[in-house]
């Protein structure tokens, strides 16, 4: 396989979660379907013979300790989501509707969390401690809705074994840390949450000798009683990564990129109108290694948001752009954004059980970006609907359906008599039609 990068007369768009990973896992899932129609096996067959296995190394030569995790999450979601049973039920309905047809895909994901440069790769923290008992937190980490915030508060309580509702936390400021690393990469919490905890340790090591001398005493007690005896009740914590982190494409052995891998496997039910291209996500189960979550709720949350994005970037978003390069999709009534009524009818999550991590912090693992790689099974499911409608057309075989499968694309996909008319329509006049970057 070769690539090139290609300028091209469109701005360059701006980076976001799993950005320079999602791409590239569209296109090597259309390939396992491509070597699945080659080879006349199931596409579930052929992903699952070619999951990584313990022993195995990645493309960058990286140890995989804890694989079989990818394939514990492979088994749950195959067994959670009903997929041989739902199999066959698909294949019914397809046989018995023309014009409406549904399509089945699972799909696994690995992602490895990390920052590849070295000196990005250190967290820091301001813990204070007041006479009231209460404690101020600051870190160096922006809580964009990741729950950040919220775990490392999390972290902070229990540590100085006291209830979160006394933690307050105060927006990040480079005048209470100062030189902070930029919140990427899903790292976040695997740098500031372990520089909080080193923090909060050492002002517990400060309390400890005042908690032997009233073990039965209050938690406001040992902190007046430290202040009054002149002890600091304010410290930073730091924390850096312990490997060292980089790239290095002539020597592949000294490569590390991560901190660890993270790895699910999601199943997607569609259901495509073949006479206008619209669909419908009936269901979606999603199964997620997340080590041992410091909250579960939080990371369900961001799972099942960051599968709408990826949903919404693999089959609804679309850049439009006119004869005379006008960008055309300019707001919500042109550009489509996943609503509510895009959110599956039925959307399972589950955490992967026992699958504790050993660099996390309290074993835990990031759940930001991996889940985005997850829309991509709705793109395949889209897909397999499209070859049932093309088989009722006499077609087999591999056929191209670009990203996004917007109603166009799959509508033109499912060809039929219909869309042979519309071509010749557009060969006579294409004025009318848009272009695409």
């Amino acid at each position: 396989m070769k690539a090139w990068a290609c300028k091209t007369n469109v701005q360059s768009r701006t980076p976001m979660r799993a950005f320079g990973r999602v791409q590239p896992l569209a296109i090597m899932e259309t390939i396992m379907d491509q070597v699945a129609d080659k080879c006349g096996l199931p596409t579930e067959h052929v992903r699952e013979i070619n999951l990584y296995k313990e022993g195995d190394v990645d493309n960058l030569l990286q140890d995989l300790p804890d694989i079989n995790n990818l394939s514990r999450c492979w088994d749950t979601c195959m067994e959670k989501s009903e997929f041989q049973t739902r199999r066959k039920d698909v294949d019914l309905f397809n046989s018995k509707n023309r014009w409406r047809k549904r399509g089945l895909a699972v799909v696994p994901q690995k992602i490895h969390t990390g920052l590849p440069a070295h000196s990005l790769n250190q967290g820091a923290a301001l813990v204070h401690i007041y006479t009231d008992g209460s404690v101020l937190l600051s870190h160096g980490g922006v809580d964009l809705g990741q729950g950040l915030h919220t775990k490392t508060i999390q972290i902070a309580s229990r540590v100085l074994r006291i209830p979160s509702e006394r933690i307050h936390i105060s927006e990040t400021s480079t005048d209470k840390v100062p030189n902070t690393t930029f919140t990427a990469a899903s790292s976040s919490t695997d740098l500031y949450g372990p520089a909080v905890k080193i923090a909060c340790e050492t002002l517990m090591e400060r309390l400890q000798p005042f908690i032997n001398k009233k073990p039965e005493g209050k938690w406001e007690e040992w902190v007046s009683d430290a202040y009054f005896d002149r002890v600091s009740l304010s410290t930073t914590g730091f924390f850096r990564y312990p490997k060292k982190l980089l790239f290095n494409p002539d020597n592949l052995e000294e490569t590390c990129v991560n901190y660890y891998f993270s790895y699910g496997a999601a199943c997607c039910e569609v259901e495509i109108d073949c006479l206008t291209g619209d669909h419908k996500l009936l269901r979606t189960d999603i199964v997620l290694d997340a080590g041992d979550s410091i909250n579960p709720a939080v990371d369900i949350g961001q799972i099942e948001g960051a599968f709408i994005q990826g949903y919404g970037n693999f089959v609804l978003e679309e850049m439009r752009y006119s004869k005379q390069g006008k960008l055309l999709t300019r707001g919500p009534g042109t550009y489509y954004v996943p609503r509510v009524s895009d959110i599956p009818c039925q959307f399972n999550v589950t955490l992967l059980q026992g699958a504790a991590c050993d660099v996390g912090v309290y074993s835990s693992k990031t759940v930001s970006e991996p889940p985005v790689m997850c829309g991509t099974a709705v793109l395949m499911a889209i897909r397999n609907a499209v070859m049932s409608a093309r088989s009722d057309s006499g077609l087999t075989g591999f056929f191209r359906l670009d990203t996004p499968a917007t109603p166009e694309r799959i509508r033109l996909a499912c060809v039929d008599q219909f869309t042979d008319k519309s071509k010749e329509c557009s060969e006579l006049d294409d004025s009318f039609f848009a272009t695409r970057p």
